[in-house]
Formats: structure tokens, sequence, C-alpha cells
């Protein structure tokens, strides 16, 4: 097949203890999981279905905590935030996934950071605008090297946590998620086409905060590694 140019390289995470890359089809991430995020973000946890947004395959990050990772501050915000979550790596596609059957479509898990302008999707917000701007821009996914299942099987308690400058800011545990992995799987799946590639963000306990240039941010969930970066300065 002939292109008019060179197509960029298929984006792609790492695997823990393995020298081959788990390649990104799509991310989708879910809003508002946590019900102290929930209540923080002012929204209602106990009657609110879940909704989701999307970032570009290519926001991809590696991040692990062995190398880290140094991410320009982002243009167009004074706000960026972190919002550490648990991410689901899919490699078995399909469309009206049940619950019962989701987790066979699992390949593995990995601590990732949702990276925010807060600022902008405040301001979209308020005017009932898209949150692509805030949500979607470039680097705005770091990851940790996923776990295989066949390594950590399905985990649905553990402690999450991430601190920034050694402050720790976010707490909570896998446990507190108001939509499983499974459900999680299935709503998507009802509304998309599931692809080998996916990963799904599957939301963050609460704590979300500012990171400022120059800071380091490091974050993990038990049994699943750690993750780590630096926000370089402003130029």
């Amino acid at each position: 097949m002939q292109y008019i140019f060179e197509p960029q390289a298929r984006p792609s995470v790492a695997i823990a203890d393995h020298s081959a890359r788990f390649p990104v089809h799509r991310i989708y991430c879910v809003g508002r999981n946590y019900a102290a995020h929930a209540r923080e973000m002012g929204g209602d946890p106990e009657r609110e279905p879940p909704f989701f947004f999307t970032k570009p395959a290519d926001a991809v990050v590696d991040a692990g905590v062995d190398a880290g990772a140094t991410i320009p501050y982002p243009p167009d915000t004074a706000d960026l935030h972190h919002e550490i979550e648990l991410v689901v790596a899919i490699d078995r596609g399909g469309t009206d996934i049940s619950p019962g059957s989701a987790l066979e479509h699992v390949f593995g898990y990995a601590p990732g950071i949702d990276l925010t302008r807060r600022d902008r999707q405040a301001q979209a917000r308020a005017k009932g605008l898209p949150w692509d701007w805030s949500k979607g821009f470039d680097r705005s996914a770091p990851l940790a090297p996923l776990q295989r299942v066949a390594a950590v099987g399905h985990p649905t308690r553990g402690r999450i946590w991430l601190e920034v400058e050694n402050e720790l800011r976010q707490e909570g545990d896998l446990a507190d998620l108001i939509w499983s992995v499974p459900e999680i799987i299935a709503i998507v799946s009802r509304s998309m086409a599931l692809q080998p590639g996916d990963l799904i963000f599957t939301g963050t306990p609460a704590g979300v905060g500012p990171i400022l240039p120059g800071q380091r941010v490091r974050g993990g969930i038990e049994g699943l590694g750690e993750i780590a970066l630096t926000v370089a300065e402003r130029r």
C-alpha cells in the first residue's frame, strides 16, 4: 500500500518482563468512578450512570518507575492536574460483551495517570462543550508497564495512591470502584466495538490536584507496580 507520506509508528506501551510491546488502538476513560471523587467534582455517585471520554492512542507515554518519564508542561493551561487510575488492556475484541465473560477479553493491568488541563475542562463544562482539549492533549496518558493477567490475575481490591514531591495526594482502594471492570467493559462494548489494543482508564480516587513545572509525580497500585514522571519546567 502506498501513502503520500510515511505514516507514524503504531503507539505502544511496555509489558512487564517481556521484550514485546502492547500496540494501542484506542483509549477509553471512565469519568467519576469513585464516590469521593465524584463528590469533589460536583457529581452524585448514587444516581449517575458511568460516562466516558477518549484520548488519542498516541497520548500514551512509557512511565515505569525504574526509568520514569519527563513530560513537558502542556501549553494552553495554567492548571495541570493528576488523576491516578487502574488501566485495563484489552487483547480480545467484541461487542455486547456480558459482564460474566468480560474478563476473558483482558490482557493485563497497569497504573496510569490521566493528565488533565483542569482550567480548560472547567471552561468547557461551564459552556456545555466537549472536554477533548482538556483530556486528549499530547502525552496526556503516561502508563507503567502492563502486568499480564497470567501473572497478577484480575485485581478487585488493593491500594491505589499518588504523591507529588513525596506528599501523598490521592489514596483509595480498587474495591471502591463504583462500576467494576467487567461492568465497564460490558458498557463500553454496547456502544463501541472493542478491539485488541484498547486501553480503558477506569477512574480516579479523590484528591486530584495541580502539578507544577519541575515537580516529580509517583504513584502505584498494590500488586501492579508503580508509575513515575517529572513535569518539565516551562520553556
